[in-house]
């Protein structure tokens, strides 16, 4: 069975608990904001697009919530894959000034309870009660490894200096939107030159500084010097990129309690944690070209 286009999106909810819920007068069902990928878009990117634009509400991503998969079309029905997270509202949470259009007639924030009645699909009721269970604030802890850096053979210069290569520079922008959807509000690295250069577009994007320490470096880190890092995030809850080397990595998953994860050059590793506890993770890679 062929696939169809990716879609992404979210459950975003408030206090009460309420929900966020959209109307398709074309399908006149009741369901989540989503939509599907623009060409090269990251469903994390497209997530936070697709609820701003369906309902007029910014938000930032908490937890991953599981993929829907279900089929679509007649005749020759294909798989749609949904991705969804928890999403929180930033700012302004009025929806009664949206105005309704072809694609989206109407926008609610509604009780759970009645938002199940009004929802369409049995699958939008599943995802919404792993949403609820998820319900509670978390902060991200984003692990980014470095992007793709200049071979060392081909580096005559001090090891710390060591820069990002061309498709280095390309995922560092490529992270920049990816870090906007969890808010990052603080961002931490090795004080390696190409560590600190993968998160610089978004500090100046974020008009943030980067703390660099040799503590996350590649010759200087120690399991001890990591797992202070670590824990120093965990208490501050706040949206923290911790950018790092993959020597370096394993000791960041111990200081976390979570399993090793192999992550590429450019990769991100997204650790949603609350009162010093890691209560869920996704990963994502970041293309070269």
């Amino acid at each position: 069975m062929s696939q169809a286009p990716e879609s992404a999106g979210a459950v975003v909810l408030r206090k009460g608990p309420e929900v966020l819920l959209v109307h398709r007068p074309r399908y006149d069902d009741w369901s989540f904001p989503k939509g599907k990928l623009d060409p090269g878009e990251h469903q994390v990117t497209a997530a936070v697009r697709e609820v701003a634009e369906e309902t007029g509400v910014d938000i930032r991503l908490g937890p991953p919530l599981p993929t829907q998969a279900y089929e679509v079309g007649d005749g020759a029905p294909r798989i749609k894959r949904v991705h969804y997270w928890v999403g929180r509202a930033v700012g302004d949470e009025d929806v009664s000034a949206y105005r309704p259009n072809a694609e989206i007639d109407e926008v609610q924030w509604l009780e759970v309870d009645k938002a199940r009645k009004q929802m369409t699909y049995d699958y939008d009721r599943s995802t919404l009660d792993e949403a609820l269970r998820l319900r509670k604030k978390t902060n991200p802890l984003v692990v980014l490894r470095h992007g793709k850096a200049r071979g060392r053979k081909s580096w005559h210069g001090k090891e710390g200096d060591r820069p990002l290569d061309q498709a280095g520079e390309f995922q560092a922008e490529m992270v920049v939107p990816l870090l906007g959807a969890y808010g990052v509000t603080a961002a931490i690295s090795s004080s390696a030159k190409r560590c600190w250069s993968t998160v610089a577009p978004y500090a100046d994007v974020a008009d943030l500084d980067v703390e660099v320490t040799d503590g996350l470096s590649e010759e200087q880190a120690t399991e001890s010097t990591v797992a202070d890092q670590v824990l120093l995030v965990l208490a501050r809850k706040e949206p923290t990129v911790l950018c790092t080397h993959r020597p370096v990595l394993p000791w960041v998953f111990s200081a976390l309690g979570v399993p090793e994860q192999p992550l590429e050059p450019g990769a991100l590793f997204v650790a949603h944690h609350r009162n010093g506890r890691v209560l869920a993770t996704e990963d994502h890679v970041v293309p070269m070209t």
